[in-house]
């Protein structure tokens, strides 16, 4: 089923209405192979580009794999709980908050809309909060808003409550119900790096220049003995024997290099290109080519670029609909240290100066590396020095040490 939809638009009463139709995917393979437009009908279709997958994986993975903990109060009363039983799985189908937020994001990143079908409910006396929400496929669901202004939803061709339907969006613009699509936003973008890798395709697989020049120095075959001259040495070069031509003929292999039609250096600018739809610097991230200076000295600075310009917008959207399944008053954050994991030598550094500042306790250091508390570690540390002290002066009288 293709993540792709076709749209016509028009305005009543200062209202955008929107229909949508599905569209189905256009196999690369399948004709039209000049055609834009049938290399970029779906987002399946789009991720058969390197840079789309890539991207899309690490957003998706990063995220989704991230500790996620559940807060509650501010300052000096915040406390952390544990995660609900319901948030740990909230489809409800088995498979984990961890799939579940896969899902959400591939969604958003692909269609810019994320719906779903609320299952449960729990309330106290001050507010009520979905524990269930059921992920539908983007081509099953069409939404616009009608003459007042009220949204409108169906699935799969029936019509659905307001309040049953869940809908986070993003790439917004006013009077559109739905966000929009960065695979449709970024349509020619993408059918240039297909093209490009379809071309790369059939330049090496079916042969989209003659491969060699056999000549008769002597004779004038005529069309039917150049047929038949080439005929007969197809059928010799098939085996693994040797091939034996007399004097009287010359076989000149073709050789044009790729470079030469401009394949590779329009495969990867097209490629970077694509990354760069999911945010500034995701194309050096992946490791593309792009004509800038962007590089990294440690594997944290490269995670850290990652999150500030790639990662942390979908991190939070992420967190305000898990924040939205949680009672009033508490809130879900992702674990972002996880993401920023430094070297060994990098880490116990910065538990050298958290201990030295009483920002820490030792077994808090040792809970992190897995360790087991030690009875005397429940309070922070009595300071302790954060550098070696100098080494004496070798040139300097050591003086009367009866007189300290």
């Amino acid at each position: 089923m293709g993540i792709w939809f076709r749209q016509t638009e028009r305005r009543l009463n200062g209202f955008s209405i929107t229909s949508w139709a599905s569209t189905a995917p256009v196999s690369p393979a399948a004709g039209a192979r000049n055609s834009l437009a049938a290399l970029t009908a779906s987002s399946e279709v789009s991720l058969q580009t390197v840079a789309m997958w890539s991207a899309a994986d690490l957003i998706c993975s990063l995220v989704s794999e991230l500790p996620i903990d559940v807060l509650r109060g501010s300052g000096a009363g915040k406390k952390i709980l544990a995660v609900p039983s319901y948030l740990q799985d909230p489809g409800g189908e088995g498979y984990g908050v961890e799939d579940w937020i896969s899902q959400l994001l591939m969604s958003w990143v692909l269609r810019g809309n994320i719906n779903g079908r609320v299952l449960g409910w729990s309330r106290d006396s001050d507010s009520a909060w979905p524990t269930q929400i059921q992920l539908l496929h983007p081509d099953s669901v069409a939404g616009w808003y009608d003459e007042g202004g009220r949204p409108v939803w169906r699935v799969a061709g029936g019509d659905i409550p307001p309040g049953q339907m869940w809908h986070r969006r993003v790439h917004t613009v006013p009077g559109r119900l739905m966000g929009l699509s960065p695979v449709q936003q970024q349509a020619a973008t993408l059918g240039l790096t297909l093209s490009a890798t379809r071309f790369g395709l059939d330049w090496f697989t079916e042969g989209a220049h003659p491969s060699a020049v056999m000549q008769s120095k002597s004779r004038n075959l005529g069309p039917d003995g150049a047929t038949t001259a080439k005929q007969r040495f197809m059928a010799a070069i098939r085996g693994r024997e040797p091939v034996v031509i007399d004097g009287d003929w010359q076989y000149t292999p073709i050789q044009i290099n790729p470079e030469e039609s401009q394949f590779l250096e329009t495969n990867k600018f097209s490629q970077a290109q694509v990354a760069r739809i999911f945010g500034p610097g995701m194309a050096e991230i992946l490791g593309y080519e792009s004509g800038g200076s962007l590089t990294y000295s440690t594997v944290e600075g490269r995670s850290q670029h990652l999150l500030v310009y790639a990662l942390n917008k979908w991190m939070r959207r992420v967190e305000r609909v898990l924040s939205s399944m949680l009672p009033r008053g508490q809130c879900a954050r992702l674990n972002r240290s996880a993401l920023l994991e430094p070297t060994v030598l990098d880490r116990w550094r910065v538990y050298q100066i958290q201990l030295a500042t009483k920002a820490r306790a030792i077994n808090e250091v040792r809970d992190d590396e897995d360790w087991t508390p030690v009875p005397w570690g429940e309070q922070p540390a009595v300071s302790m020095p954060t550098q070696q002290p100098a080494d004496p002066d070798p040139n300097e009288p050591m003086g009367d040490p009866s007189a300290k």
